[in-house]
This record gives structure tokens, sequence and C-alpha cells, in this order.
């Protein structure tokens, strides 16, 4: 998947946890950005003057190189990032003005002399560092560590069953609830198979298999400089619907359809002469309701099991 990372695997099951700036106001309204996106293409500016006052004496710019590397012991990466050079003074709208940018490895920027802001992206994971570019002297390398690895995210139903990809999605929360008990949404909607890059730390997983009750939670950990493959492991199966006249036959259509857990609560409802649902393992009520006649059945679900649930026109 990525060159960039030692693999490692890990199995999640339900419930189990992985361990595997120059002025305040400046620096208060650097941390109100938002997650940059390396993705977002800009102009590049190579050469540039803060502003500073109309009473800044020029100065020749400076050749500035930076690199970023994984982890602090690593080696630097060629490929995949995304840099932002700021201001460190906000502009009318409270934000740190976006100086220059540029894309790919290793960059060399060419900076005035003064306070600056430098921001390097790999995917999701990000590094932070306040720069000050002297008038003279020498200027060595600015290096940024990540601290950042990589996730790729799959689920199995049953024992060991692929979970469909079409039928699977992840959302990415922070590990740690906020005081009013919610946690941060990092990324939504995440599919299967697709590398994921973030800082290393814990990460909350949830995973949803269908759209109506078959979600699973886990905590999972990210090592700097490794790339995890984490399994969520659910308990549901793929049932279809049926009205029928006789055993194994056609599906009646204009039929609407109730399904009910074993305590009354009303998990699904489709209008659908053969409806598909992914349920979570249990016990069910299916209720048909065709023309002015209603049907019903009790059936079970199976991890891994994909069942025809069959309701008689005659029962």
């Amino acid at each position: 998947m990525s060159c960039l990372f030692p693999v490692v695997r890990r199995v999640l099951g339900v419930a189990l946890f992985v361990m595997a700036a120059s002025t305040a106001s400046a620096q208060d309204a650097f941390q109100t950005f938002k997650q940059l996106d390396s993705t977002a293409k800009m102009p590049k500016l190579n050469a540039f003057s803060p502003n500073i006052g109309s009473a800044a004496i020029p100065s020749p710019a400076r050749t500035v190189a930076f690199e970023a590397r994984l982890t602090a012991d690593g080696s630097p990466m060629q490929q995949g990032l995304s840099w932002r050079v700021f201001s460190p003074i906000p502009g009318a709208d409270g934000k740190l003005p976006l100086l220059a940018t540029a894309e790919g490895g290793s960059a060399d920027f060419q900076l005035m002399p003064g306070d600056y802001f430098v921001n390097v992206a790999f995917g999701r994971a990000g590094a932070t560092k306040k720069l000050t570019v002297e008038g003279s002297g020498d200027m060595d390398r600015q290096v940024l560590v990540l601290d950042a690895g990589g996730v790729i995210l799959n689920a199995v139903t049953g024992s060991d069953l692929r979970v469909p990809p079409k039928d699977l999605k992840f959302d990415v929360y922070a590990g740690e609830a906020r005081e009013d008990g919610d946690r941060g949404l990092i990324m939504a909607d995440v599919a299967p198979n697709t590398v994921v890059r973030l800082n290393a730390g814990t990460y909350h997983i949830v995973s949803e298999y269908g759209d109506i009750n078959a979600v699973v939670r886990a905590d999972i950990k990210i090592e700097p400089g490794k790339l995890t493959e984490a399994t969520i492991q659910h308990r549901a199966a793929q049932i279809n619907l049926k009205l029928v006249s006789v055993e194994g036959g056609e599906a009646v259509a204009d039929t609407a359809w109730s399904v009910l857990t074993s305590s009354g609560d009303i998990v699904a409802e489709s209008v659908s002469a053969f409806p598909t649902m992914i349920l979570a393992e249990g016990d069910y009520t299916a209720i048909a309701r065709n023309k002015d006649k209603i049907y019903q059945k009790d059936f079970q679900v199976t991890a891994g099991r994909s069942a025809d649930v069959e309701l008689l026109l005659t029962q």
C-alpha cells in the first residue's frame, strides 16, 4: 500500500482496545486554523517580505531549506508533503496570512529576515515550527519531525468473512473525549483499503456495516513510522425478506416491511418486494403489510450467515 511505513497487522473486536509564535494574539490565531489538507493546491510564492510596517529596512531574501521526517531518526521524506509558510501577524480576519507553499518532498524558500510559522502536512498528520530568519549568519537546514504513521482499515463478519467494501465505512475520532463527552471527528466516511496518515497516538474508530444497526467501535494506536493494518470484527449478516405465496416462490409486490428487535423496537422499514438489510446478530421479527393484511415472522441473524426470510401469504 505504501513504501513509507513497515506494516503492523491487528485485528479489533467489539470493545477491543489496540495498543499497537511572536505575540499571544498570533499564537491564538494559529491555533484556530483547521487541519490543512494535503490535496489543496495553492500558488507557490518564492520571495516575499512579511508585512512588518513601512519603517522596515529592506534586506536581501535568504534561502532557507526545509525537510520533514516521519520520526526523529528517520530519513528525509521525498514525496507526499505539503508545506505552508505563514506570517505571525494576524490579518483583518484574525487568521495568519499564508505567504508561500510548496508540494512534494524537501523544500527551499526565499524568506526575508523576520519571524514565520512553517507547517508541513502529510495527509492528516502535520507539524508546525516557529522560525526566525536572521539578517546575517548561517541558516541551518530546518528539520520538522511529523511523528506520524498510517493505518489501513478493513472489517470481517463472523469469523473471517470479509465485509464487501461497498457496504462498509469508517469514521475516525480523537482518542480522548472532550469536556462535553463527545470526541472530535477527524475523518468521516473513510473507505476500506485506504491509507490514512495520522500523527502518532490513539484514535477511536467507528465502523458501520450497512446503514441500520451493525456498528462496531474500537481504539487503535498509530505508531510513528509504521503502517497498521487494522481489521474490525463485526457480528452481522445480510438478510433478504420476501412475502411469497409458496415456499421459494416469487416475492409479492406492493409490500411494506418493518423489522423489530426482540424488545419491540423498529430498526428498519422498507417498501419493496424484496428488501435486503444488513442486521447485527440477534433475534428479530419481520412484519409484512400487503393490501389490508399483515403477516409476521420471528427470525434470527447469525454473524456471517446471509439468509432469506420468507413469509407465506397462507400463514
